[in-house]
């Protein structure tokens, strides 16, 4: 088979612990370089938190695998320094289009406004992505990766754990004051600890082929149900990077995963779609089956569990990785503070119960997803086939079709850091949702919003004119906190500000339309991004009490 990707070895690097018997003793380890693993270590590195990265390999993935990554993980990778490359080598789209029995029945764009930094999703074999995070990560002076050390015991303790890690030159130990497992869906420290994740295994086998060829298709994610060149089952197209195109064909259960991963029975399906005059070459051939479960929580005292570790769902709606990168977006900040003293340990199982919400999100959608695609009656079959035909002329069954809903961000909408609102406000920068990107301008600089967002707590308070801000003494208090608070202005016409605040002009327009901004209103937002409160009126005292609460230190 043709390989586009050169699979470099990283380098080894013999354990630098004196010896099993006077274990060393680090703030973080992380279990787990794959792209969850390797964001979660770098996010903390970057906040100053020193990060042992331990795995067993000394590669990046093999094949695509995960291959979809939505607009809200790129702006989680662009605060880990790695988004630009990832954009620049993959292929953004933004138009989904599912085909019924070889016509087209229903249409989708991911983002129908303009004036976003990001696509709504590109395209990208998983070993780009691992490759640049391990740049990004050996870069950082407070991150330690090692590549081929094997955690092979784990010991909980009251104020930490306890590992055992072999390597080439022998075994070592080392001890955490926090574990984070990011070693994949078998995970060997969930194992470990005795811990089990609760789901269900579904009853289908799909091909992936890795295909290089030219073609001048758009780049859009086109998903057939029932095509004449497959009877009776369904596949997808995905465009990637350097010409290389990912088909998934829905095989059956009852389909011999080895034999159809032989080029003699792959060959004919490609072939059978693209035409015998289309030119390609195979990269990479896998059979998969699939599972959506999760642990019943993510923190077990001083092990948080966070990716495939912790939660698994169907390939349908790239909500994997782009689930695992939010987790660790979600996790990063509250370990630091907890680290630091300035929160209490409970803020760690904010990050449980948060992201076991998000969990239950993508389970259910990827479970309709599947149930969809793959009907086990002959009542579901003909439902689903009656959606589809109406698809094409209906609006009201276009809502039904369901192909794989694509990863958006969860609102968190229960969460208990959250104030709940007192005044009316539209749109949906409610408390708990991930904030919407917006073009920026300061004096000539020109930026968008969610670059200058992020791993602290800052207040957007949206005013006239620089100068219109009440309770500006009280500000700058909160600026000067024992957890401080970014003040950002926000105006219509920019202009500096008198009190020293920084000012963010909303040349477009966009950000007032988006968080239904009026004088006077006001944002508390978290360092991942998300909204924790906002008011109509600015009060320093409320924004207070929001902090306390979004960091679990309210009375």
């Amino acid at each position: 088979m043709l390989s586009t990707y050169q699979y470099q070895k990283f380098e080894y690097r013999p354990p630098r612990e004196p010896g099993a018997s006077t274990p060393a003793r680090h703030p973080v380890v992380v279990v787990g370089a794959g792209p969850v693993g390797l964001a979660t270590a770098i996010d903390l590195a970057q906040q100053n938190v020193p990060v042992l990265l331990l795995d067993d390999d000394d590669t990046v993935s093999v094949g695509s695998r995960g291959v979809c990554y939505a607009k809200r993980a790129l702006e989680v990778l662009d605060r880990l320094g790695v988004a630009d490359p990832c954009v620049n080598k993959g292929v953004s789209w933004n138009v989904g289009r599912t085909f019924f029995r070889g016509e087209e029945v229903y249409s989708f764009n991911l983002l129908p406004q303009p004036d976003h930094h990001r696509p709504g999703m590109i395209n990208l074999q998983q070993y780009y992505l691992e490759e640049f995070l391990v740049k990004r990560a050996q870069s950082l002076r407070s991150l330690d990766l090692r590549f081929r050390h094997k955690v092979v015991s784990m010991r909980a303790r009251d104020d930490g754990v306890a590992l055992q890690v072999e390597t080439q030159d022998g075994a070592y130990a080392v001890e955490a004051d926090w574990l984070i497992v990011a070693d994949g869906a078998r995970s060997s420290i969930r194992r470990m600890m005795g811990l089990e994740a609760e789901g269900k295994v579904f009853m289908d086998r799909f091909l992936i082929a890795d295909v290089v060829m030219k073609a001048d298709f758009p780049a859009e994610r086109w998903f057939w149900f029932d095509p004449p060149f497959h009877p009776g089952q369904s596949v997808l197209l995905h465009h990637q990077a350097d010409n290389v195109w990912r088909i998934d064909f829905q095989l059956g259960w009852d389909a011999d995963p080895e034999e159809e991963k032989r080029p003699e029975r792959v060959i004919p399906r490609i072939k059978a779609m693209l035409g015998e005059e289309r030119e390609f070459e195979l990269e990479w051939v896998s059979v998969y089956t699939f599972q959506c479960r999760r642990m019943s929580k993510f923190r077990h005292g001083r092990a948080l569990f966070v990716g495939d570790a912790a939660h698994q769902v169907s390939p349908f709606g790239a909500r994997g990785a782009n689930s695992g990168i939010q987790d660790a977006d979600n996790l990063a900040w509250k370990l630091r503070l907890v680290m630091e003293g300035k929160a209490p340990e409970r803020l760690l199982d904010s990050y449980s119960d948060e992201r076991v919400v998000a969990a239950d999100e993508n389970l259910l959608n990827s479970t309709r997803s599947t149930d969809f695609i793959t009907p086990k009656t002959k009542t579901s079959l003909a439902f689903r086939n009656a959606v589809l035909g109406l698809a094409r002329h209906y609006p009201f069954a276009r809502a039904l079709v369901n192909s794989g809903r694509l990863s958006v961000p969860t609102i968190l909408a229960d969460s208990a850091l959250n104030t709940p609102d007192e005044a009316v406000f539209a749109g949906d920068m409610v408390p708990g949702a991930a904030c919407d990107d917006s073009p920026m301008r300061a004096q000539v600089d020109h930026f968008w919003l969610l670059e200058r967002l992020g791993n602290r707590f800052q207040l957007l308070a949206y005013v006239d004119k620089p100068g219109d801000v009440a309770q500006a003494e009280a500000l700058q208090a909160l600026m000067s906190g024992p957890l401080p608070v970014d003040v950002i202005l926000v105006t219509p016409s920019g202009g500096r500000s008198p009190h020293g605040f920084r000012v963010f002009e909303d040349y477009t327009g966009r950000f007032a339309e988006r968080y239904d901004a009026r004088p006077g209103s006001a944002w508390l937002i978290r360092p991942d991004q998300h909204v924790a409160a906002r008011w109509r009126t600015l009060d320093a005292g409320r924004v207070r009490q929001a902090l306390a609460r979004a960091t679990c230190n309210q009375e």
